[in-house]
């Protein structure tokens, strides 16, 4: 099931700024969805996306 998130619960949930969020989201550069003037986040795609962007040191690779 999809849960949706609003900009307050999704900065907690990445620990990040609300203006970070925000900017990410007018930019395009996190999946949101504009309802609105409010801007609402799918939880699932977030997880996602986080770990799309998971960082492997190359000493780790074996």
């Amino acid at each position: 099931m999809n849960k949706w998130l609003t900009l307050e619960q999704i900065a907690e949930y990445l620990q990040m700024s609300k203006s970070s969020i925000y900017k990410m989201a007018q930019g395009g550069k996190i999946p949101a969805y504009k309802v609105g003037r409010q801007w609402r986040f799918k939880e699932e795609e977030i997880d996602t996306w986080v770990a799309k962007r998971k960082v492997v040191r190359q000493k780790d690779k074996k």
